[in-house]
């Protein structure tokens, strides 16, 4: 399967509780963090939830 790398580029401070599980589940612990993730349909699912905090590229 295709891979993609992860980054949070914006900060979870704001973030409602949700949203913040939901960078810990996809191992985003800090500013500018990166994660190598399959592109699975779950994986995706998490980004979209998130997208307006990370960046998503071909890995």
């Amino acid at each position: 399967m295709a891979k993609i790398k992860i980054t949070q580029i914006k900060s979870r401070i704001n973030a409602p509780k949700v949203q913040k599980l939901t960078l810990d589940a996809l191992g985003l612990k800090k500013m500018h963090h990166s994660v190598v993730k399959e592109d699975t349909p779950d994986v995706m699912g998490m980004v979209n939830r998130v997208r307006h905090l990370v960046e998503v590229t071909n890995a």
